[in-house]
């Protein structure tokens, strides 16, 4: 008669750790395995279904960041990433976005549809006026050029903001 087997052990080394447990190098090599390991996943041609898809990663890239930085998701005509970019650096408080430069860039990469992200390094999350005129205008002029604007996302350390949730876009 085979003897009876344990359950297996747990296959996740990491789940243990916690951040409290690491040192500052230690922490700093967690979030750039994390950062490689999420490039592997949102890797081109990769299709995105919701905002959440890209949640943990524009939430990693953007940690820390003392300024503004405005990027880019160009996906093509199913929603397959072609690539994401940071397009503008800013400010503690903004960051100028020029719509021209905007549609230059959506033309060259071949998108069908974008979706736009900035972070708040304030960490307030919620949307201002001038991230509502900006979305307004960039979906005005991407429209011209049959581009679709699918979302907005303004991202903090602990939240992130999807102007598509709110029914803003």
């Amino acid at each position: 008669m085979p003897a009876s087997k344990t359950a297996p052990a747990s296959d996740n080394r990491f789940q243990s750790l916690s951040p409290a447990a690491l040192s500052k190098s230690e922490k700093s090599s967690v979030v750039t395995l994390a950062l490689k390991v999420l490039s592997q996943r949102f890797r081109p041609g990769r299709a995105f279904t919701s905002p959440e898809d890209i949640e943990g990663y524009l939430r990693l890239k953007l940690t820390g960041r003392r300024n503004e930085v405005f990027g880019i998701i160009y996906l093509d005509t199913r929603h397959r990433l072609i690539e994401i970019a940071e397009l503008f650096q800013g400010t503690i408080d903004g960051a100028a976005v020029y719509p021209r430069v905007v549609v230059q860039q959506a033309l060259e990469k071949n998108a069908a549809a974008i979706v736009i992200f900035h972070n708040h390094p304030s960490q307030v999350s919620e949307p201002s006026e001038a991230d509502r005129g900006i979305t307004l205008k960039l979906g005005r002029a991407l429209a011209l050029i049959d581009v679709r604007l699918l979302d907005h996302l303004v991202v903090t350390d602990g939240d992130i903001v999807s102007f598509a949730q709110r029914g803003l876009i």
